[in-house]
């Protein structure tokens, strides 16, 4: 079996640093990175905050405040591979689309499919206003056009099963290369579960070829899905975006803790771990494949 791909989703969208182990400068964000990266991550995915004092819960894309931050990484993670995040609600797609063409990353996030994003507290309440996370083919186009310009390879996310579909509709129409890299994101309450049963499942609805990983999101259970996963042969992920727990229940430190654990969990089910010189061969192979014209029918 190949070698297992171990992504560290660094910090996230809205988690509050004063209240959870999140990164959120460039320093901070380089020194957790860095831990990540010597426990065995190759790939960072990267999302980025707003840098005032007492906003680091806040999201940001000002390309200056971005490219500080991976180049920062960067420069303390010799070779470490960047996969940036594209997510937004609504049609402005400008603010990432500016971070894809400053940065250039070697991956990006896709977001292949509108979800409702829902969830529930424990009285049946709404935990907030229900949301649309709106992402049509008009928007995915926009963002693989971006992709493709920068050489940034497009990592499929999907919440649910029809995204995950969708996505070999998408390969066959053109609009993504082919094979794909697929994320099947699990445990969003309105999105699919994190169970590891599903996952044979899952599996057998991608095109032959496809690299996947999951990004189980929860608190220990996702562990069971990880190992699962790498039974499989996907590839993995972690981090304090996805869980701050680690297999035993304790509550993670940081993004060193998570990797660490994910790494044991992939040799004890027989598997090697990926440089970043071997996720490069990879991608190196992946762009040249389709670089090359296509024979016609």
């Amino acid at each position: 079996m190949h070698k297992a791909t171990i992504t560290c989703a660094l910090t996230g969208v809205l988690t509050d640093p004063k209240q959870h182990p999140v990164p959120v400068t460039a320093k901070q964000m380089a020194d957790s990175a860095y831990e990540a990266f010597n426990a065995g991550a190759s790939i960072m995915h990267c999302h980025f905050r707003k840098q005032e004092d007492g906003l680091g819960h806040l999201p940001t894309w000002e390309p200056d405040v971005c490219a500080e931050i991976v180049q920062a990484i960067r420069d303390k993670c010799k070779g470490v591979v960047i996969n940036l995040t594209t997510g937004v609600m609504g049609d402005d797609i400008s603010g990432p689309v500016a971070c894809l063409d400053r940065i250039k990353p070697e991956m990006a996030a896709l977001n292949a499919g509108s979800l409702n994003y829902l969830k529930l507290k424990s009285n049946n309440t709404w935990a907030w206003p229900p949301l649309l996370f709106d992402n049509p083919v008009s928007k995915i186009e926009g963002f693989t056009e971006a992709m493709k310009r920068n050489g940034t390879v497009p990592e499929c996310e999907c919440f649910d099963t029809g995204i995950l579909r969708s996505v070999v509709m998408f390969e066959r129409a053109g609009l993504i290369p082919s094979p794909p890299h697929v994320s099947l994101i699990m445990g969003v309450a309105s999105g699919m579960p994190a169970k590891p049963e599903w996952l044979p499942l899952l599996v057998a609805e991608m095109s032959p070829g496809t690299h996947w990983q999951t990004i189980a999101i929860g608190r220990q259970e996702v562990w069971a899905v990880h190992r699962k996963t790498a039974e499989l042969g996907g590839d993995l992920r972690s981090g304090v975006e996805d869980t701050f727990y680690l297999p035993n229940g304790e509550k993670a430190t940081g993004n060193g803790q998570l990797i660490e654990a994910m790494a044991k969990l992939a040799r004890e089910v027989g598997r090697e771990i990926a440089t970043p010189a071997d996720v490069r061969v990879m991608l190196d192979g992946y762009k040249k494949q389709h670089e090359r014209p296509k024979k016609s029918a």
